[in-house]
């Protein structure tokens, strides 16, 4: 039969157009419905379909069909070795087929579902990065004629858009279903933290308070062992503080209360204040004279948090006869704050991550040392509201060096964002 080459050149435009037009298309319902209805249009059809596989049942099922045919076919399933669609499926190769009544390959439930006779049927594959996801057919040629080559042409670009369109769609639902989840069990941590850091408090401060209290009238032999239990009472207390900072950071309850912050008497009184912890682990904690009055718009109680997770991280972290030293220093526009110790440092490869919530560098240390991976996650967290920068230098086997810088007033602040934020 002579080919009307006018024709399928304007098949071949009518199909560019189309195809163009579904490349704009997001929504795959509407869209699978304009393949199919393009693929009766140019291949010149009584109707079209597309199948996609099933893995759990090991068939292919109705993705779009025509209107008029949705609910008879919404519940057939079309089986891969006993149908034209299967073999097509498995094969990874188009097929035609006509005058068929008696064939053996249609399957004719669907004829049977639909009150139909299929009499031609043109069928391709669903391919996408070499496998094949479904088929797309066209039943029942106009005029009771064979499909053709170009026909077999046309149907196999239609069916790369359809194959784009679905695999699209299942990374889609994929990430929107793991985004969900994500969100689902994030939702669930921030409940858990604040309920559990709540319903802790309370009973920790009996705890607590009754200790101190027995601690004061207990002999020697017995204070021993009180000190043990008031210690272990404030560890499980600062872990419980370190959740109830995280969890206020998260919902935004947490908000900067600008002031005029001295900074050297807050970072002497710190210092002072872990004085038993770096004795009782023989450490070396000490601050570097400063004569400058060094002065920041900033929230002292956050300030006080970062410089405390600080002081803590080194004395935990450094060995005995160790030295931990604090130093604060002006720099242009901004007040510099180093944390440094002679401990056991850090590997180059984990010094990017430390800052991340829950993160710890590596399981040895954390059960030698303890922690939850939070106090450099909050402090960096707090450092951002202010709008400065902490980041860390170390070198494993020798010791760190955290530092932070504090812009001095609000106007140094945007500049800071200006330089700091991505």
């Amino acid at each position: 039969m002579a080919v009307d080459n006018s024709d399928y050149t304007h098949r071949l435009e009518r199909l560019l157009e189309v195809c163009k037009s579904l490349s704009a298309n997001l929504d795959l319902e509407p869209l699978l419905q304009s393949i199919i209805e393009t693929a009766s249009e140019l291949t010149r059809s009584e109707s079209s379909s597309i199948l996609v596989y099933d893995k759990a049942t090991n068939s292919l099922r109705f993705a779009a069909a025509p209107w008029y045919q949705k609910e008879a076919l919404k519940a057939v399933s079309i089986p891969l070795d006993r149908s034209i669609a299967g073999q097509v499926f498995s094969q990874l190769q188009p097929m035609t087929l006509s005058s068929f009544n008696q064939s053996e390959q249609v399957f004719r439930i669907v004829d049977r579902e639909l009150n139909s006779d299929t009499h031609s049927l043109l069928a391709v594959p669903l391919i996408f990065k070499g496998s094949a996801i479904g088929v797309l057919e066209s039943i029942n040629k106009l005029g009771n004629i064979d499909y053709t080559e170009e026909d077999v042409i046309i149907l196999e670009t239609i069916a790369s858009q359809a194959a784009i369109a679905i695999e699209n769609q299942r990374l889609l639902n994929e990430a929107r279903f793991a985004y969900q989840k994500m969100i689902e069990m994030d939702r669930m941590k921030s409940d858990f933290i604040s309920i559990a850091s709540h319903e802790l408090r309370t009973p920790l401060g009996v705890i607590l308070g009754h200790a101190t209290f027995l601690e004061d009238a207990a002999n020697e032999q017995d204070r021993k062992e009180l000190k043990t239990i008031v210690k272990s009472a404030m560890h499980l207390k600062d872990l419980i503080e370190q959740f109830a900072n995280m969890d206020q950071l998260e919902h935004g309850l947490s908000r900067i209360q600008r002031v005029r912050v001295a900074i050297i008497p807050l970072l002497q009184e710190l210092v002072d204040a872990y004085k038993d912890m770096a004795k009782e682990r023989k450490i070396n904690l000490a601050m570097e004279p400063c004569n400058k009055n060094l002065v920041v718009e900033g929230d002292a109680g956050k300030i006080t948090i970062v410089v405390s997770n600080l002081i803590k991280n080194a004395l935990t972290f450094t060995n005995e006869r160790g030295h931990v030293l604090v130093k604060a220093e002006e720099v242009p526009g901004y007040v510099k704050i180093s944390v440094m110790d002679n401990g056991i440092g850090i590997p180059i490869e984990e010094q990017s991550r430390i800052f991340e919530r829950f993160y710890q560098v590596e399981n040895h240390l954390t059960r030698r040392h303890g922690g939850m991976g939070l106090g450099l996650s909050i402090a960096k967290q707090l450092i951002d509201m202010h709008g400065g920068k902490i980041w860390v230098e170390s070198i494993e086997g020798k010791g760190s060096k955290f530092i932070f810088l504090l812009p001095q007033n609000a106007a140094q602040v945007s500049a800071a964002q200006r330089v700091f934020l991505p």
